[in-house]
């Protein structure tokens, strides 16, 4: 990379940065210190104040999720849910709304429900537990890391090595790895149901060839996490349900999450789907207390890709324990450097499909702005996910029952992406300088700009400074700093550098950036040599795509100085009053 820039060094203009955007608020990397200083805790409830959460925003958490109880557009999203979050050792909301049983059946000839007699109808409570589905998959995947820590596992090692009979079909190369990260060539399901013993549902399976080879495609199947449970079994001589019964929910008090709940449970569990063909694969009327998936239903409820009751309590124990790094209180089920293999990416040759061992990274669609590239999290088909951000020490549990009356109700993610907005925003942003910055919003599909008043510039060593916070949706939502010398007629980019301190400065020539700047503030710098001996007008523009955002972006400290002369400080009353805001707002947050 060239070590000049319009005529000023990249050392200069990362001095520059510093002297004009003043003094930065720097730490440690962002959640870092709260993680080391809660490892081993245990969950508390209290108020957003306590969890260093902003109220307001943990409120809009729960009116959005509200909303999807209406129709969203055409039917509810769900009939209830109980959400959860929280910050650190302490859980600031935990709020059931809507009814965990509601519908008696569907009527497909209507697409209509058949509604239970208000008599009849459970409404949801904080304890109201949930067929995870696919959140399964996590416990599967914490199962084989132990092993992998135990040294009776091996990532590296063939599947085959220890299932012979899995090396049928063209998969003796597939790897512990592909099955935990998805990469191993299965296509997406097969209908285990239509056999009709259980060692010919294992045939199927041994006799299933991959779709293409393993280690070079990403595609999610349930038959990884299948043939990982049979690993498992096989390696330890248990059962699966077992096994997360003495490896992981007894030692850590997850009273309520277990496979095959006993009918003494099914006044506490919500109910999924009236289950019939042709949208189910088998007849089972309204499923309530047994699994709804048909294949874990036909491998008697225990499965290592759905299966697994549990409520949101319990789920928050185990996002404190991964975000403690493998302990809870006096327990640890997991050593801080096996937590890591959940949380680093296995999957670089496959963007956009970040992975660790079972836990997805880095996912707006379903995380929404708490997606960062330490986030990791999971869904469960059912209307169930989780997501933890070590960044900010938040996790965040929403168990719903999407699926009640039927499957094809429910469309897409967006409750998941408003909760993970709102719990987002709760974190707040301190301002590099003063009171407040400048905060570009999170709204979807906008275009928000911050405009400097015209400047004249005489120098040809003029230089805009500001510190710079940002969290955009990688590759879609971008922030860029533009310029115009025919009063906004038409502009152009204006390169600048980034620093971030204790690190290089990073030079952005196209003017623009994009992703993620690590919870920190960087000090932001331009060269506007360009324009001397012209009027120019400035501005910072940021863009969002029309599903997703981050968190945001955040200017702070302007200032625009000659070598003689300060031409726009936005300490000065009157200057700050001359900037035009679009879609910007002064925040303290």
């Amino acid at each position: 990379m060239a070590d000049e820039v319009r005529g000023v060094s990249r050392r200069r203009l990362a001095g520059a940065a510093m002297a004009l955007g003043g003094a930065l608020m720097v730490g440690s990397w962002p959640g870092g210190e709260a993680i080391a200083a809660g490892r081993g805790g245990t969950l508390r409830r209290g108020s957003a104040e306590r969890a260093g959460l902003l109220p307001e925003h943990l409120d809009r958490l729960v009116e959005d999720a509200e909303n999807f109880l209406g129709p969203s557009p055409e039917h509810p999203w769900y009939a209830g849910a109980v959400l959860l979050a929280g910050r650190g050792g302490t859980v600031a909301l935990h709020r059931p709304i809507g009814s965990a049983v509601r519908y008696a059946a569907y009527d497909e000839r209507s697409d209509r429900p058949v509604e239970l007699p208000p008599e009849r109808r459970i409404a949801t409570a904080k304890d109201t537990v949930y067929d995870l589905a696919s959140l399964s998959k996590l416990f599967t995947s914490l199962l084989a890391v132990q092993q992998i820590e135990r040294g009776a596992l091996d990532l590296g090692r063939t599947v085959a090595s220890y299932l012979p009979e899995f090396g049928a079909a063209g998969k003796q190369a597939v790897t512990v790895r592909q099955l935990l990260t998805h990469t191993s060539g299965f296509r997406d399901w097969i209908p285990l149901y239509g056999a009709p013993a259980y060692e010919e549902k294992l045939k199927l399976i041994w006799n299933e060839a991959p779709v293409s080879p393993p280690g070079s495609t990403y595609r999610y199947s349930d038959l990884n996490l299948i043939s990982l449970q049979l690993v498992l079994e096989r390696i330890t001589a248990r059962p699966l349900d077992a096994l997360l019964h003495d490896e992981i929910t007894a030692p850590l008090g997850m009273h309520r999450t277990r496979y095959n709940p006993p009918a003494s449970w099914k006044p506490k569990i919500a109910a999924t789907e009236d289950a019939r063909k042709p949208w189910s694969g088998i007849e089972r009327g309204l499923v309530w207390g047994e699994v709804h998936d048909e294949n874990a239903y036909c491998l008697g409820g225990v499965a290592g890709h759905a299966g697994v009751f549990s409520c949101a309590w319990d789920l928050a124990i185990l996002a404190r324990t991964l975000l403690n790094g493998g302990a809870y209180g006096r327990t640890r089920i997991l050593a801080p450097a096996s937590v890591d293999l959940l949380f680093k990416n296995f999957n670089t040759a496959f963007p956009g499909h970040e992975h660790g061992l079972g836990f997805e990274l880095y996912q707006h669609w379903y995380m929404g702005a708490m997606a960062t590239p330490h986030s990791a999290g999971h869904t469960g088909f059912t209307g169930t996910s989780i997501v933890l951000d070590p960044s900010t020490d938040t996790f965040l549990v929403l168990l719903a029952n999407s699926v009640h009356p039927v499957r094809t109700w429910r469309s897409g993610s967006a409750p998941r992406v408003a909760a993970g907005n709102a719990l987002a925003r709760a974190v707040a942003v301190r301002p590099a300088h003063g009171g407040t910055s400048w905060f570009a919003g999170m709204a979807r599909g906008t275009s928000a700009t911050l405009m400097l008043p015209e400047l004249s510039i005489t120098s040809g060593r003029a230089l805009l400074g500001c510190a710079l916070w940002w969290d955009t949706e990688p590759g879609v939502g971008t922030v860029a700093l533009e310029a115009s010398a025919d009063a906004g007629a038409s502009w152009q980019p204006v390169p600048f550098t980034t620093v971030r301190p204790g690190e290089e400065a990073v030079e952005h020539p196209a003017g623009s950036l994009t992703g993620w700047s690590g919870r920190v503030w960087h000090a932001a710098a331009a060269d506007l040599a360009a324009w001397r001996g012209r009027p120019v007008r400035l501005r910072w523009r940021y863009t969002t795509g029309p599903l997703y955002v981050g968190r945001g972006v955040y200017v702070d400290g302007l200032r625009v100085a000659e070598e003689r002369r300060v031409l726009f400080d936005e300490t000065r009353v009157d200057d700050v009053a001359r900037i035009e805001a679009s879609g910007w707002e002064k925040s303290p947050d």
